[in-house]
């Protein structure tokens, strides 16, 4: 986070903040708070802070509220020191802060849709470039959990792998010969036909790609006592439920993190001398 928060203010600051420079006064002091505008799940406090102390060590930071509630809007967090300095931050935290808290608003609401279902709602590598901590980090403050962080820590078996490794049921076995004890092997099927090779193979995580609700509920069937089930492909705020009632036990949402729309914040400032 911290070689993240110092690259955006490179971006933002350049050689300095101009405008503040040439009409705010050196020894200015000032009291700021960031609202909430908008309903939605906080999330990002940590990296906000850290943009405003970067800049002002002595800076108070005092946040308001919880991350990971639901809100209609509000006061969040009140800021106090130079006021040069609570200016030149002010972007980049509202930056950081409104991204996160649109992945964790957009998480709540999925998560919301599937209530009661049983199905989790699971991320992608669907991420901002370099953003993929923080951005798991904010899903799962809105409720929802994180798939695999990288290419590293679990195993993914899709169609190219498949078709490059002998088909989904070959795919399958060569994967858990090779993974290490513990990890994740995950089977991407896209017909039923995949889902009986990749079964007779041994696996014991299956992606359904893009199947009808039809498909996936005997997909499900088939996997019981077997294997878990996730669904992707075609989730949306509008499918999501119906794809949750199939029974799958997984459903991922790529949305999560390219699409989310940033949480409404803005920040006032008020002089204290």
């Amino acid at each position: 986070m911290q070689e993240l928060i110092d690259r955006a203010l490179r971006e933002d600051l350049g050689d300095g903040d101009v405008t503040s420079l040439a009409v705010v006064p050196e020894n200015a002091r000032a009291r700021a708070r960031i609202d909430q505008k908008a309903p939605g799940v906080i999330a990002g406090l940590a990296a906000a802070e850290t943009v405003f102390r970067r800049l002002d060590p002595g800076l108070r930071w005092h946040p308001r509220v919880q991350e990971g509630e639901w809100r209609e809007g509000g006061l969040v967090a009140e800021i106090a020191g130079s006021a040069r300095w609570i200016l030149a931050g002010e972007r980049v935290a509202l930056n950081f802060l409104g991204r996160l808290s649109g992945v964790a608003t957009l998480t709540a609401r999925y998560v919301k849709a599937v209530e009661g279902t049983g199905a989790k709602i699971l991320d992608t590598r669907k991420t901002t470039p370099g953003l993929r901590a923080l951005e798991k980090q904010a899903v799962a403050a809105g409720g929802g959990h994180n798939h695999r962080f990288g290419l590293f820590d679990a195993m993914l078996v899709k169609e190219n792998h498949s078709a490059l490794g002998g088909g989904v049921g070959e795919a399958t076995r060569k994967a858990r010969a090779a993974a290490r004890e513990g990890m994740v092997v995950e089977i991407e099927c896209a017909t039923l036909d995949e889902v009986d090779e990749a079964l007779a193979a041994g696996a014991t995580s299956i992606l359904l790609d893009n199947m009808t609700l039809e498909e996936m509920t005997e997909a499900v069937a088939r996997a019981k006592g077997e294997a878990e089930t996730e669904a992707s492909g075609g989730v949306n705020l509008d499918t999501v439920r119906a794809i949750a009632e199939t029974g799958v036990d997984w459903i991922s949402v790529g949305a999560l993190t390219h699409s989310s729309p940033a949480l409404d914040l803005s920040l006032l400032l008020d002089p204290l001398d």
